[in-house]
Formats: structure tokens, C-alpha cells, sequence
């Protein structure tokens, strides 16, 4: 045996006596890491913004609610057998404070099968300012949206959703705000207006208020609302960009894309819309999954947006994203790292901790037996919604890596509370 290798053979117990310490540094420093931005995003994010906010004003410059400067307004829908809601939009859009004869309503049908192009065309007799364009085969909502984009003329554009009804007041209070050239964008305020017991309505409710609140306070603090709302936003022509036809969540690509032209974008609570949420579990998880896919694709798309990190705009992007959409990840990391902890003889607290992971993997299942038996818990269907959004989460970032980011934006309408009304 040559002597280097004798020699060598000496340290060898000390070297893995070494590598074993180190191994648990860093388990324990993903575990608490992963945790930490877990927290992050989902807690102290949200207390820091409300702390920046506080005593800051919206946006003072703006157009009177009878101005002769107010502008001409574009609104754009793509539709896809949307018979059951149609009507109701079309004449909460139309029952506006907002002067008629600067309002211009565009409809896009992708190449709908239902009633809704017969519906439209009825309705296009009773309101002037409306525009009706059938679309012969499918083409996706981002498509329908551009051509549509290519029709209209005004300076600010609404885009909306078939199941988002206006208020009269609502138009109003989203383009006051143009009135400030350094604003390209402003979100709607969306309430929904009901919810039941039995489902995951009031999750979703919650989730929403929530996300109105986050990003109407980051508009305050940095002039950077990170994604509008797809249901109801308005934004300026000179800073809008179509969203690639190959893109699924198209109104996300357009926030970005205004927040990357140096503009600044708000949410304006007075800007009040009503949406009627999912409250099927199944249908939400097949949402989120299209939706997680879409946001990779923009994340891709828009990462020059994350650095610096500290700059406002980027630290909220961070922040209120892109973390979130990692936290299936971190989860993952934070049962792995753990397990291994107490595989290698952690203490009592890693042995807790692993448990207390392990058991709230669970409780959907115990939810799912409760609700057959037509038990419902609100914490339990909250747990149960947060694991099932994650767990969608981490399907359409499979979904993105699977396909390189090139997917379908065809798409159906989710079943929502309009089909029971």
C-alpha cells in the first residue's frame, strides 16, 4: 500500500466526523430558512407593508367626477360561453356614471359554442357604443385581446372579465387617476358578494380582500401594485403591452410590463366591482394549476424586475410573488430537511416540528371526510385551501418545466355561482 494512501487513511474518520456536523448545519439552515421566507411572504411582508402605509394618501391629482378633460375610454372582453352572465354585464357596464359618448365597449367571443354571440348581437341594438367581433375558431384569451387592442383608439383601456359587474361609479374612479401622467395603470376593487358554508367561497373571499388590501397599500407606499386584478383594471394606452398569444395570464404581463416602463400602478378601493367566486374545490385547484404555469412564464419574462431587490418595485415583486410561488418548494425543503434532523438523532423540538408537518398534510383528508359527512369547519377548510393551492402551485410549475413555458392559452370558463342562480 503506497504511503500516501496509508497516511491519508489516518484523517479519514476525522474528515467524516467533520462532514457530519455539517451536513446537520445545513439541514437546520434550510429548514429555518425555507421557514422563514414561508413567514415572509405570508406574514410579515403584509405587517411591514401596513406599517409603511399608514398615514400615506392615494393619488390627489385627478380628473373631477364632471370634467370635460375626462378621457375616452376602450373597454376589451374576451368571452367564451359566458350565455348565463353576459347580459348582466353588458348593462352594469352601460349603467355608468361615466359619460356614454366616450365609452366604447369592444367584445372579442372565442369562437363560443352557447348562446352568448346571439346574446351579444341582441344587445349591440339596445347600446350604440357597444362592439361586437366573433372569432371563427379558438384563439385564446391574449389573442382575442390584442386584435381587440388593435380596434380600439382611446387612451385608456379597461380590461374586464365576462363575470365582473361594474357599479355605475365603478369606470369613474379607475381613469380619475389618469389625470397623473406618472400612472399607467389602476386595479378595481372586486367584493363578493356571497359565499357558502359548505365550500371553499369564503377562502377564496378572504384570499381576495386580502390581495386587495396588499396591493392597494403598495401602491401607496411605492407606486407598485404587483398584478391588477384580471376581472377589472384600467391602464394607459401608451404604456400597454399586449401580452404574447402564447401567454396565460395575460393581465399579469400587462402589469409588469407597465411597471417596466417606469409608470407607476395603484388599486383604487373606490373602484368597487362585484365578482362571483368558485366554490368548488376541484375547479379553484384546476384554476390556480393554469394560472401557477402562467406565472412562471412571466416570471421568465419580466426577471430583470428582481434586481435589485431592495428597490421597491422589486422587493414587493419578491415579496408578494414570486416567494409565494415558491412556497411549495419550501415546503418540500422544510419536510426533507427535517425528516433528516430527526433521522440523524435531532431532539425532541425537530422531532415536534416534523410531526406537526406531517399531521397538517392530513387534515385536508380529515376536511374531505367532515364535508361528506356535511361537517364544516372554517380553520379546517382553511388549511385545507392552503395546501390544495400550493399543491396546484406546484403542478403548473411541473407543467412550466415540462413544457418550456410554451402552453395554450385556450381557455374554459371556471363554474362559478352564476350557474345556480
Amino acid at each position: 500500500m503506497p504511503g500516501w494512501w496509508r497516511a491519508s487513511s489516518i484523517y479519514t474518520p476525522f474528515c467524516y466526523l467533520l462532514v457530519l456536523p455539517l451536513i446537520d448545519v445545513l439541514a437546520a439552515a434550510v429548514l429555518w430558512g425555507s421557514l422563514l421566507l414561508v413567514a415572509h411572504t405570508y406574514v410579515l411582508f403584509p405587517l411591514l407593508l401596513a406599517r409603511l402605509a399608514r398615514g400615506r394618501r392615494q393619488n390627489a391629482n385627478v380628473y373631477a367626477p364632471a370634467s370635460p378633460e375626462l378621457p375616452a375610454v376602450d373597454i376589451l372582453l374576451a368571452v367564451y360561453n359566458e350565455e348565463q352572465v353576459i347580459k348582466e354585464k353588458i348593462r352594469s357596464t352601460f349603467a355608468t356614471t361615466y359619460p356614454l359618448d366616450k365609452l366604447t365597449f369592444y367584445i372579442g367571443s372565442d369562437n363560443s359554442s352557447d348562446r352568448t354571440n346571439a346574446l351579444i348581437t341582441r344587445l349591440a341594438a339596445e347600446h350604440p357604443g357597444l362592439r361586437f367581433r366573433p372569432f371563427g375558431q379558438r384563439t385564446g384569451k391574449p389573442g382575442i385581446i390584442e386584435a381587440l387592442s388593435r380596434e380600439a383608439t382611446a387612451p385608456v383601456l379597461v380590461l374586464t372579465d365576462a363575470n365582473v359587474f361594474f357599479t355605475p361609479d365603478t369606470l369613474y374612479q379607475l381613469v380619475k387617476h389618469f389625470r397623473n401622467p406618472a400612472i399607467g395603470q389602476v386595479g378595481g376593487h372586486i367584493l363578493n358578494p356571497d359565499h357558502r358554508r359548505e365550500g371553499i367561497s369564503g377562502q377564496e373571499k378572504a384570499y381576495l380582500e386580502r390581495e386587495n388590501r396588499i396591493k392597494y397599500q403598495e401602491g401607496l407606499v411605492w407606486g407598485s401594485m404587483i398584478g391588477a386584478f384580471g376581472g377589472c383594471f384600467a391602464v394607459r394606452r401608451a404604456c400597454y403591452h399586449p401580452a404574447p398569444r402564447s401567454f396565460i395570464v395575460d393581465d399579469f404581463f400587462i402589469s409588469l410590463a407597465v411597471l417596466q416602463d417606469g409608470y407607476q400602478a395603484i388599486n383604487e378601493l373606490e373602484a368597487v366591482c362585484h365578482e362571483d367566486v368558485s366554490d368548488k374545490l376541484p375547479e379553484e385547484f384546476r384554476r390556480k394549476a393554469r394560472i401557477s404555469t402562467g406565472n412562471f412564464q412571466n416570471l421568465v419574462a419580466f426577471r430583470q424586475l428582481l434586481w435589485p431587490p431592495w428597490r421597491g418595485a422589486s422587493f414587493a415583486y419578491w415579496s408578494h410573488k414570486v416567494l409565494r410561488w415558491l412556497t411549495p418548494l419550501l415546503l418540500v425543503l422544510m419536510l426533507l430537511s427535517s425528516a433528516l434532523l430527526v433521522a440523524r438523532g435531532g431532539g425532541w423540538f425537530y422531532q415536534l416540528l416534523l410531526a406537526g408537518q406531517l399531521g397538517a398534510l392530513l387534515l385536508p383528508l380529515l376536511d374531505a371526510l367532515l364535508h361528506h359527512l356535511g361537517v364544516h369547519w372554517r380553520l379546517l377548510r382553511f388549511i385545507s385551501h392552503f395546501y390544495s393551492m400550493n399543491a396546484a402551485l406546484l403542478l403548473g410549475f411541473w407543467r412550466f418545466l415540462r413544457g418550456g413555458g410554451r402552453a395554450s392559452a385556450v381557455w374554459e370558463p371556471t363554474a362559478r355561482f352564476q350557474g345556480k342562480k
